[in-house]
């Protein structure tokens, strides 16, 4: 083996042309851009959404619906989850912190307790919001819905 009989992995060089090297080269003239046009031009960029004139598809679908960015959005957890985790773990006060450390809700996450199940003892509940429902089941057993006040905004 010596340098004259090297050669380089079978399929690893591309052989493409060179283009815009001149007319000698085979690709030069329009360098395979066709003729004159935005697209012809070095520079040119095609802005996305862009149809050629024509009223965009994105413009031409009609939109629908509202988003409401003052909305509040709640985790809702069932009386019947926090019946479970009395009868397991013997918790009788449920407030945010219990909640996080049992997966039930992650970081900011605002509490709603909703009616569905029943109780089997009494408990305390401290979150953002009680369905009727689940207020009276929890009062009915000895226990205790209290509610976290929300923060107020400085809006005069």
């Amino acid at each position: 083996m010596n340098l004259s009989n090297l050669k380089p992995a079978e399929g690893s060089i591309k052989h493409s042309k060179r283009i815009g090297r001149g007319q000698g080269s085979g690709k030069g003239g329009t360098s395979t851009r066709g003729n004159k046009g935005a697209k012809a031009r070095s520079g040119y960029h095609n802005k996305i959404g862009f149809e050629g004139g024509q009223m965009p598809i994105y413009r031409r679908l009609p939109k629908f619906g509202f988003k409401n960015i003052n909305r509040v959005e709640y985790v809702g957890i069932n009386i019947d989850m926090l019946n479970k985790l009395a009868e397991e773990k013997g918790i009788t006060t449920f407030d945010i912190e219990v909640l996080k450390q049992n997966g039930l809700i992650s970081g900011k996450d605002r509490v709603k307790i909703l009616g569905r199940g029943e109780l089997s003892k009494a408990i305390n509940v401290t979150a953002h919001a009680f369905s009727a429902k689940a207020k009276e089941a929890i009062e009915a057993k000895g226990g205790a819905a209290k509610l976290i006040e929300a923060p107020k905004t400085t809006e005069e």
